[in-house]
């Protein structure tokens, strides 16, 4: 009989984002962010409240493998993006 072996699933991080709208060129804050799989060593910048670009420097700078899959701008002050990570 054939082995089956299980197919590993993708992580996957949604982050949802708004800068604030009284100061112009602030930065974007995380809003919400989910996370369905694994998001180590970068958990601890996808937080209520943190800014973007920290997490997006761990997720995409520490060779682990995540890649903005989709991002959109819901307004010109908010909008969420899709990382993936095989």
């Amino acid at each position: 009989m054939a082995s089956v072996k299980a197919v590993r699933q993708p992580d996957l991080v949604l982050i949802n984002w708004t800068r604030n709208p009284l100061v112009p060129g602030s930065a974007r804050r995380i809003t919400a962010a989910r996370i369905i799989g694994n998001a180590q060593p970068c958990r601890f910048t996808l937080v209520k409240n943190g800014l973007l670009i920290n997490a997006l420097n761990c997720l995409l700078d520490h060779d682990i493998g995540f890649k903005v899959v989709f991002q959109k701008k819901t307004s010109s002050i908010s909008g969420y993006m899709l990382l993936q990570r095989n």
